[in-house]
């Protein structure tokens, strides 16, 4: 008799090494996340402030050359040229996935991505429905897909909520393939009229681009100008400018050869990653956050069936569409969940995913271009739908917060201080071997004490 199917662990234990780049990963993430609610917070103030036209002159200065197709406003300047540094990182963490990451194995990648294939399509599906039934425009159908994982990252960090690896693994994971879906959305909904010179420009630096990287040639004065060039030559090609990005962070060798402690894409990431998290994206939601906001506005939010889908998008039909999708994935293919966690954390982590910041507030823009009281419209109800996504959330999260203590404890503890978590460790021999040389010490202390107190107890009884 053939044996039976193997069942795979859901959301179980990362490896040694994935765990140490996820951890830095996501820090990296919770820093720029931090950065950027304080950008938003104070854009929606600096919006509604008593000189709140200084903030639309400062948004809507243009700067740069003409003669170049480029003399744009900060706003967009900080859309298409900030937000490129930040979709190029994007790039190298899909490829580092690809290659030697969680989606490199088809079986293990089949789940994380149904379960983001479906978070992202029940949103717009939510969203589609209330304009269809309210007879409002499906334009924005695109707004409520994004996950924002710094945004996310930021409220775990405000909260104090400690996740367990896995669950931050899956959370991580999610947000790379939704990028990758948010950017394939961005590149075939949302490209004008082609201008087929300046893009096959780009590719002829694109292409000069690789063959850089493939002949070994370092230096950032040699990429850094080429980069610009490509960049510039897609804005005006008529492809959205960050896609520039994606290309050039995806040609990136994420793999480590025989003696290479990180690969190039591993280093060049852990450089530009603080430059994307703690500048351009805060500078983008500085100049995109900024709405205007009263008691009318807000109640226009849930009676207005664009606004009201795109809320009822990120916070019912991400949770949802995340949930369903991975508890349907591991039904069908025989995975089993952690022993450790519940269906619950899952659900917390898809309604966390409902915060859609950055990317929703780009495709707002790009979906309502020219209707500027619809795009106003349309990003305070991706402000209001994170924040509710965000308070249910931590409301979930908090419920659960002392088994994750728990579980993170357990994940961390290094008992013989050799620098790897005992839990790695316990088919290491040597490792049983220090142990026991540690609680051998630890035991003849103990009963030195033991003698001490009790010399000690009987001199005290005995008489003067």
């Amino acid at each position: 008799m053939p044996a039976p199917p193997t069942k795979r662990t859901f959301l179980g234990r990362l490896s040694l090494p994935e765990r140490r780049y996820v951890a830095d990963a996501l820090r990296a993430e919770t820093v720029g996340g931090v950065l950027l609610l304080v950008a938003a917070v104070a854009a929606l103030v600096w919006a509604n402030a008593p000189a709140s036209e200084s903030y639309e002159t400062v948004r809507n200065f243009h700067i740069g050359p003409a003669s170049l197709g480029l003399d744009l406003s900060i706003q967009h300047w900080a859309a298409d040229g900030l937000l490129a540094i930040f979709f190029f990182v994007a790039g190298i963490e899909l490829k580092r996935e690809l290659v030697a990451g969680e989606l490199r194995d088809p079986k293990a990648a089949a789940l994380p991505v149904i379960a983001a294939v479906c978070g992202m399509a029940a949103p717009a599906l939510v969203y589609a429905l209330t304009n269809v039934i309210g007879g409002g425009s499906l334009d924005g159908w695109a707004v409520p897909t994004a996950t924002d994982i710094a945004f996310a990252l930021a409220v775990l960090a405000v909260i104090g909520t400690s996740l367990p690896s896995a669950l931050r693994a899956f959370l991580l994971t999610l947000a790379v393939v939704d990028d990758l879906f948010a950017i394939l959305i961005i590149a075939v909904f949302f490209t004008s009229d082609l201008n087929f010179a300046a893009l096959g420009g780009a590719f002829v630096g694109l292409a000069v681009f690789w063959l850089l990287l493939r002949k070994g040639v370092r230096g950032w004065y040699v990429y850094v100008p080429l980069a610009l060039v490509i960049w510039g030559l897609m804005y005006n090609s008529g492809v959205h400018a960050t896609i520039a990005g994606v290309a050039m962070g995806l040609m990136l060798r994420c793999t480590r050869h025989e003696g290479e402690e990180h690969s190039p894409g591993e280093h060049i990431e852990h450089l530009v990653r603080p430059l994307s998290a703690g500048l351009a994206v805060p500078l983008f939601a500085l100049f995109s956050a900024g709405v205007s906001v009263s008691g009318k506005s807000l109640g226009d939010v849930f009676t207005q069936p664009v606004t009201l889908g795109v809320v009822l998008g990120l916070v019912v039909g991400k949770a949802l569409g995340i949930f369903g999708g991975t508890w349907l994935a591991a039904r069908f293919t025989r995975a089993e969940l952690n022993k450790d966690l519940a269906w619950g954390d899952v659900f917390a982590v898809a309604t966390l995913a409902g915060i859609g910041f950055t990317v929703s507030l780009l495709i707002a823009e790009l979906a309502f271009e020219g209707d500027a009281a619809t795009t106003a419209e349309v990003k305070a109800a991706v402000l209001i739908g994170s924040g509710l996504a965000a308070v249910l959330a931590t409301v979930l999260l908090k419920l659960r917060v002392r088994k994750y203590q728990a579980l993170l404890a357990d994940e961390e503890r290094d008992e013989d201080e050799d620098g790897i978590p005992d839990i790695y460790e316990q088919d290491n021999p040597e490792y049983h071997l220090r142990m026991a040389e540690i609680y051998e010490k630890k035991a003849a202390e103990h009963r030195e004490r033991a003698q001490l107190a009790g010399a000690s107890r009987d001199g005290g009884d005995s008489p003067a």
